[in-house]
């Protein structure tokens, strides 16, 4: 069974005056949407409020997402100018991101880069990769390698070079190498939590107020899978 993050149990991997960065559990929404469910922003608001009992409202920014099912680090900024700084940092791609994902067909290289289009389909709340450009397409590239093979699955270490709607998920899906449980791009089956194995495993940024060098890692998940990585 999955566990949302409160405001007790909240996985902090790093806190300061400036920012703080959480590692997101399965099921655990960055923003609202219209599905109503109470997300981490909220969730983290409870928290900085709790604990350094702060009358009004709590100040906290969303720099950026990780799907819904999907796990691993989250930046949240704690002030407006680490905000807007932190933005320009995701957007310029001044960040360097490492992912984790596991699946059950070994890609046919044990490392490689991947360039596809990405167009997204707004209905189904998908993208596809396609080999060529196509109307509407962005460009979407990465570098993976194949870090463990376990008896039935296979570990990959990515490094995104853009950063596109679904984009590690679509990019393995169209070299025949879904995300476990992620039946959105053609795994066989889902997890009993729902969630899928794609982890947001290590993040490394220049802090944006202090300038010093941060490297953060996210614990995985407390899956038999991924404690086998």
């Amino acid at each position: 069974m999955k566990t949302i993050s409160t405001k007790n149990n909240l996985q902090v991997l790093h806190e300061d005056n400036h920012i703080i960065v959480i590692n997101k559990r399965v099921g655990d929404i960055v923003q609202g949407d219209k599905t109503g469910d109470k997300p981490l922003s909220d969730v983290v608001k409870e928290y900085i409020k709790e604990k350094y009992n702060k009358p009004g409202e709590v100040f906290l920014g969303v720099v950026h997402r990780l799907d819904r099912p999907t796990t691993g680090i989250v930046v949240f900024a704690r002030t407006s100018k680490a905000l807007s700084r932190l933005n320009d940092l995701f957007k310029n791609r001044e960040t360097q991101k490492t992912y984790w994902a596991v699946v059950k067909n070994k890609p046919a290289e044990a490392s490689a880069k991947l360039v596809h289009y990405l167009k997204r389909n707004e209905k189904n709340n998908t993208s596809k990769a396609h080999s060529k450009e196509v109307p509407d397409s962005k460009i979407a590239s990465l570098d993976y390698t194949i870090i463990r093979e376990l008896n039935n699955y296979y570990a990959l270490e990515i490094n995104l070079h853009t950063g596109r709607h679904h984009q590690i998920r679509a990019q393995l899906a169209a070299i025949g190498s879904p995300i476990k449980g992620d039946l959105k791009y053609g795994a066989d089956r889902s997890n009993l939590d729902g969630g899928i194995h794609l982890h947001a495993r290590k993040l490394t940024l220049t802090h944006p107020v202090t300038k010093e060098l941060l490297e953060i890692t996210a614990p995985v998940p407390n899956d038999p899978i991924w404690k086998a990585i």
